[in-house]
């Protein structure tokens, strides 16, 4: 998934897909650890499409709220 195309969603997208994803990533180690996993790469997809979601709610809340920087006093 493109960083556009998560731009483009809402946060309560964002939110469902990233919990979606989180069961695949589940599905996906399981396959892997019995050896039915034909494609591993598929596990790092996973993992950075996630990464990448949670990168744009992240920025999202910090510019909804500009006086809270993300660093405690």
């Amino acid at each position: 998934m493109k960083i556009r195309e998560i731009r483009e969603m809402s946060n309560d997208e964002i939110i469902k897909r990233i919990q979606e994803e989180e069961l695949n990533l589940v599905d996906l180690r399981f396959s892997h650890q019995l050896k039915l996993l034909a494609n591993t790469a598929k596990l790092k997809l996973v993992r950075k499409d996630i990464a990448r979601m949670k990168t744009i709610l992240k920025e999202r809340q910090m510019n909804a709220n500009p006086n809270n920087s993300g660093v405690s006093k």
